[in-house]
């Protein structure tokens, strides 16, 4: 059982003085770990869509690097953080297997930013959520959710991905409510900087 459930505070309802909602989307590959960054870092239990993985997902679902995975996303995650008493961060992390893209443009719709997780052994799966906010033209950061071992370098995955060097590349713990927030705040640093270049 998540212990954050049991803290008051996860429970408490949104409050009266909230104005702005700021949305930010997290997307990548399956199973890379966008529901445990949702779960991590929002101060409710977070909603999830998890489902169990059933035989009809076998030879859909390329489970060859996640083998010990047994549910999935099939919708969305979605968690909540306080910033201060107007603002309100939403987080949704989308499903990150290709049967469920199409849903992709719609949570992106009215969002600031997005982070974009991915795993250093399937560097491959990033391509298309990179490709898609690069043509949505949404701001995002790049979040390298490293499970086994150091693997390649950032410079080296940064070549591999073919970022410009303006796109915040940093390593991360999805498990780990700091790592999740330093990612967090990495995106709400470059959307400024983003925003203090617009005439």
């Amino acid at each position: 059982m998540d212990s954050r459930v049991s803290d008051p505070a996860v429970r408490a309802p949104l409050s009266d003085t909230a104005t702005t909602g700021l949305k930010i989307v997290i997307v990548g590959g399956f199973g890379v770990g966008k529901t445990s960054l949702v779960g991590s870092v929002s101060e409710i239990h977070p909603l999830s869509t998890e489902e169990i993985m059933t035989q009809a997902g076998v030879g859909v679902d390329d489970v060859g690097q996640v083998r010990d995975k047994r549910t999935t996303t099939v919708a969305f995650d979605f968690g909540r953080i306080t910033l201060n008493a107007e603002n309100i961060l939403y987080l949704f992390g989308a499903p990150g297997q290709e049967r469920f893209w199409f849903l992709w443009d719609q949570l992106f719709a009215g969002s600031l930013g997005a982070i974009v997780l991915v795993d250093t052994r399937r560097l491959e799966e990033s391509w298309y959520a990179i490709d898609r906010l690069e043509h949505h033209g949404m701001p995002f950061v790049v979040a390298v959710n490293r499970f086994e071992g150091q693997g390649p370098s950032l410079d080296q995955i940064r070549d591999a991905l073919s970022l410009p060097p303006d796109v915040p590349l940093i390593d991360c713990d999805a498990r780990l409510r700091e790592s999740g927030k330093f990612v967090l705040i990495t995106l709400v640093r470059h959307l400024t900087r983003l925003s203090e270049r617009m005439p």
